[in-house]
């Protein structure tokens, strides 16, 4: 099983509902306030499918994207618009409605928006688990997908024109050491397997529970 350079391999892996893989994430779920939680991964590992399960499985759950936040800003420089447009805002029980600067200077249409009364805000991305984050999640989930595979679906994504291969090279060439020097995996609650088995229920991931 190939994984990226210092990531180690997970497992066994244990079936278990949606709703119990974000239970075992979050340990604590805040009273009194939104609860946070990082869905963080490599590049086509899985990790927006994941936050679309979640936000299906869970009332009042959204997804906010690191990727729309990043637009035209850069890979990783993006930590401060994150918090001091969203994270902090939403925190304080306020509805937010955010537009990062790029979004105003090259004409992007829409906002970033999580609704006040929000249960779940998951924020989703690689690099949505670092450790410039850590006071603002109430938890990790790694999302762990062997090499061979995530590579196998970049590729259909350069090949269906979702991203050009020099785009791709550049993301890649900032990724790889990005993630060796955050090991986010070793911050995480919960690791779910990525490569799609999921026992055949569409409601159900395979997950396992670092020990602490």
């Amino acid at each position: 099983m190939r994984l990226h350079p210092g990531e180690p391999a997970f497992g066994p892996w244990q079936p278990m509902s949606v709703t119990e893989a974000v239970d075992k994430a979050i340990r604590a779920w805040p009273a009194n306030r939104l609860a946070t939680l990082a869905v963080d991964g490599g590049s086509s590992s899985g990790k927006t499918t994941l936050g679309e399960r979640i936000v299906a499985a869970i009332a009042g759950a959204v997804v906010v994207h690191t990727d729309d936040v990043a637009w035209w800003q850069s890979v990783f420089d993006w930590v401060d618009l994150l918090v001091e447009g969203i994270l902090e805002p939403a925190l304080r029980g306020e509805a937010v409605t955010y537009r990062p600067p790029a979004w105003d200077r090259r004409q992007r249409a829409g906002a970033i928006s999580v609704p006040a009364g929000a249960r779940l805000l998951i924020v989703e991305g690689v690099g949505a688990g670092r450790r410039e984050l850590a006071r603002y999640l109430d938890g990790v989930i790694w999302v762990q997908t062997e090499l061979d595979l995530k590579l196998a679906r970049d590729e259909a994504r350069i090949a269906a024109g979702e991203v050009t291969r020099e785009a791709y090279d550049s993301w890649m060439a900032e990724e790889r050491p990005f993630q060796a020097d955050q090991a986010t995996w070793g911050r995480a609650n919960l690791v779910v397997s990525g490569s799609g088995q999921s026992g055949g229920r569409d409601d159900r991931v395979l997950g396992f529970v670092p020990a602490r």
